[in-house]
């Protein structure tokens, strides 16, 4: 049965305020960005009020300004040697853990801080759990110097890129980079096309999350399904 708007807000909403029983005091937590995000905040806030100690690195401005406006503290990458646990949402996960990210414009801060963390945990609604990536088109930030070439080398390849717009412009991320969406449908192999991406000249990362994510919370109808991800045991949350 299709989901209506109302059915992914409840599902978006239960993913991230689970996701914050994962959270305990004294923890530097990474935020990602996201619609799903939000609502892990506003649940965070909530506990912050009551007592609960952390401190946390934001992956975007809009996350920064949210968290810092529910009393959250932000503190910089710079100032931690590691971060304990990272929660973000996604666009697509597969059965193996493995994703697509950067719908919101935030993919190279995100992979840093991901990167950065001991564990991560993922939030999404039920239909971003898929069986094999590509549908949701796989953006993938680039410099902007020589973007045009970077585009038509992406175009040769068949990927079908559309620059990232905001307005009459071109999208500019956290990072004073653009996004380059490319239209997939079907990645076979992620792990091949991540290396062949990051290859070209220009690009600067992709937004293929790979051997990163310990745990994803997937809201459903009537609660959140848990997934571990078997391949990281000694991650295990």
């Amino acid at each position: 049965m299709q989901k209506t708007s109302t059915d992914l807000i409840l599902q978006k909403k239960a993913a991230g305020e689970k996701a914050v029983d994962f959270i305990e005091s004294e923890m530097i937590v990474g935020l990602g960005t996201g619609s799903t995000v939000k609502f892990m905040l506003g649940k965070l806030a909530v506990k912050v009020k009551e007592g609960l100690n952390i401190s946390a690195v934001s992956t975007s401005l809009e996350t920064t300004v949210l968290a810092k406006s529910l009393g959250i503290n932000i503190i910089d990458l710079r100032e931690v040697e590691k971060i304990d646990l990272t929660i973000d949402g996604a666009d697509e996960i597969n059965h193996e853990l493995n994703g697509i990210k950067g719908g919101g414009g935030a993919l190279l801060i995100e992979k840093i801080v991901a990167s950065s963390s001991d564990k991560n945990i993922w939030i999404v609604d039920s239909t971003k759990y898929v069986k094999s990536l590509g549908n949701f088109p796989l953006p993938v930030e680039v410099v902007k110097f020589g973007a045009e070439k970077t585009f038509s080398k992406l175009s040769s390849l068949g990927y079908s890129p559309k620059f990232r717009m905001k307005g009459e412009g071109y999208f500019v991320t956290d990072s004073k980079n653009y996004t380059i969406d490319l239209s997939l449908n079907d990645i076979r192999d992620p792990f091949v096309l991540d290396k062949e991406l990051k290859l070209i000249p220009g690009i600067v990362d992709t937004g293929l999350f790979l051997n990163l994510c310990d745990m994803a919370i997937i809201g459903r109808e009537k609660d959140c399904e848990i997934i571990k991800n078997d391949k990281k045991k000694a991650g295990h949350l």
